[in-house]
């Protein structure tokens, strides 16, 4: 089992002026402690229970632009983008170019969007919760073509490319790994089963029932369910001084045994650094042979 470190709270002590010096410190220890992963959310503005609305939050893909300039290992991805914020063909472009100039370590983490106050905020298109699946499928499918051979046109119902051409291609061979994010047993564990390498869950009493939709639509789409890395988003809290560890690891425990091979979350009071020191050296040497 492996940890990643999902930063979601960009106000940290010293205020914006420093900012990008606080981002540098976590990520580089939270590569040195072992995480696999480090991802940013896809929102542009904060959300509940994170903070408030108007607090700091910066954009995704930016903001991987500079985590992979100041790490050298950890995985990076939005967790996860919002497939209707950014054009298919565009969005396949930056996950390109993020592979590229972090020497392929690029996924793409995406989903369905929800947020709606943002969108409408903005003046971002916000579909309804259908058409908003139907363009993740598409969007799906034009970034698996951008990371092809295949350099021809793409005709969908809400999206038109008339040439899908990507130089330089992804360094990650055949393609940065896709993760797709949520629950849905209908469509988005169907979408996982067809288009992803990796599904993420919420790390509730439901993962079990959640797996065993997704082995289904592996079975009926013929696909290798084991391929499929199994994560789950699960709050990271050791405590000041360690004193959740032992409750931790239990959790944990918990989650390898039902197949989770990779816990993805956010840190309490993370700019202090001391809780990612203490992760890494109380809990990702015990799990990492699970």
């Amino acid at each position: 089992m492996e940890l990643g470190l999902h930063i979601a709270d960009f106000t940290f002590p010293a205020g914006p002026s420093i900012l990008s010096d606080d981002l540098r410190r976590i990520a580089v220890t939270a590569e040195d402690a072992g995480f696999s992963k480090l991802s940013v959310m896809d929102h542009l503005w904060q959300i509940e229970p994170v903070g408030p609305i108007d607090t700091e939050m910066l954009e995704a893909y930016t903001t991987l632009g500079f985590l992979a300039a100041v790490t050298e290992k950890v995985d990076l991805l939005a967790w996860v983008t919002a497939t209707v914020y950014r054009e298919p063909g565009l969005l396949a472009k930056a996950v390109s170019t993020l592979d590229v100039l972090s020497k392929g370590r690029a996924y793409l983490g995406i989903g369905a969007a929800w947020n709606e106050d943002e969108s409408v905020g903005l003046g971002l298109h916000f579909p309804p919760t259908a058409e908003r699946f139907e363009r993740l499928e598409e969007t799906l499918q034009i970034c698996l073509q951008m990371w092809s051979e295949n350099d021809g046109p793409f005709e969908g119902k809400h999206y038109r490319l008339g040439r899908t051409m990507n130089v330089p291609q992804p360094l990650r061979r055949p393609h940065p790994p896709i993760l797709i994010g949520g629950g849905g047993e209908k469509k988005t564990l169907r979408m996982v089963a067809q288009y992803a390498q990796a599904c993420n869950l919420f790390g509730g009493p439901e993962v079990a029932h959640k797996l065993e939709v997704l082995r289904d639509h592996c079975t009926a789409l013929d696909t290798d369910y084991d391929a499929i890395e199994k994560t789950v988003m699960f709050p990271l809290d050791p405590g000041a001084d360690g004193q959740n560890v032992d409750t931790l690891l239990g959790q944990l425990e918990g989650l390898s045994k039902l197949g989770i091979t990779h816990v993805h979350g956010w840190v309490p009071q993370v700019a202090s650094i001391t809780p990612l020191e203490i992760l890494g050296e109380r809990v990702v040497p015990v799990i990492e042979d699970w």
